[in-house]
């Protein structure tokens, strides 16, 4: 066993480095353009897409939230970053503008 390990040590020594390390540029290159293009873009044009999505926002709006509820905009704190959302004819919730995450179609409550 000890024959095929010192042959290879042997061998691996002598030999000169191919390439001049260029392949590890090219692949680091290759890694930053595969992260990117599948990581950071896609999730850039998200934020984008959200960010107008909350500046666009208007009282009467029908609203999704992340957690799921429906309901219609009632009050703007533009200081604050909170909205109030008539989820029926009693019952208002303050949420943050970022916890919006769909704008509905107008009538959308009513067809619930």
């Amino acid at each position: 066993m000890s024959l095929f390990i010192s042959n290879a040590h042997a061998s691996a020594a002598g030999a000169a480095p191919a390439g001049g390390g260029y392949e590890m540029l090219i692949m680091l290159a290759i890694f930053g353009l595969v992260f990117y293009f599948l990581i950071y873009r896609p999730q850039a044009k998200r934020v984008k897409e959200h960010k107008s999505l909350m500046s666009s926002m208007a009282k009467g709006d029908e609203v999704l939230s992340q957690g799921g509820l429906v309901g219609k905009i009632v009050k703007i704190a533009e200081d604050k970053d909170f909205i109030v959302i008539a989820l029926n004819d009693q019952t208002e919730v303050t949420v943050q503008k970022s916890a919006i995450s769909a704008v509905l179609p107008k009538g959308t409550m009513k067809s619930l």
